[in-house]
């Protein structure tokens, strides 16, 4: 017999053997679970990939959240500037309108005291011009009288 026909039944032979070792089934058995391992595996990047977007998209909700809080927080805080510096320039201006006022006060007593003391002293100057005068003008007891009630007259004047 040829050589051909011996490859033939060796080649029978073999695939017969794989047939019954089951070659072809364990093939298809590790094909299927590699395929259900493509498969799972698959599934797990999709599954990652939605839990990622999920909380990109809650990071990026919160983001916006702080943001409007901040901007919030920014218009309250310039509220509150512009209302403190109001309420600043108000009492500000009341304490100049009393300190002046306080200063337009004391102002007013000085020239009243000064007014007083300038009556005074002209009053003095008055008495002594008038006792003098009486007193060349008049001798003794009378002239003594004289000058009493005048001093008397000009004092009860004065107050």
């Amino acid at each position: 017999m040829d050589s051909s026909f011996w490859a033939l039944v060796a080649l029978i032979l073999f695939l017969a053997l794989i047939v019954y070792l089951k070659v072809p089934g364990m093939i298809t058995k590790a094909l299927d679970a590699r395929a259900e391992k493509v498969r799972s595996e698959l599934e797990e990047a999709r599954r990652l990939r939605e839990e990622a977007q999920a909380v990109l998209a809650d990071f990026r909700r919160k983001t916006q959240s702080a943001d409007e809080e901040a901007d919030a927080i920014i218009a309250q805080a310039k509220s509150e500037a512009e209302r403190m510096t109001a309420e600043t320039e108000e009492a500000l201006e009341e304490m100049i309108a009393r300190r002046t006022a306080a200063a337009e006060s004391r102002i007013a007593q000085a020239e009243a005291q000064a007014l007083g003391e300038v009556r005074a002293r002209a009053t003095d100057i008055a008495i002594a011009a008038s006792e003098k005068l009486l007193a060349d003008q008049a001798k003794g007891q009378t002239a003594a009288d004289l000058i009493d009630s005048a001093i008397a007259d000009v004092k009860a004047r004065i107050n």
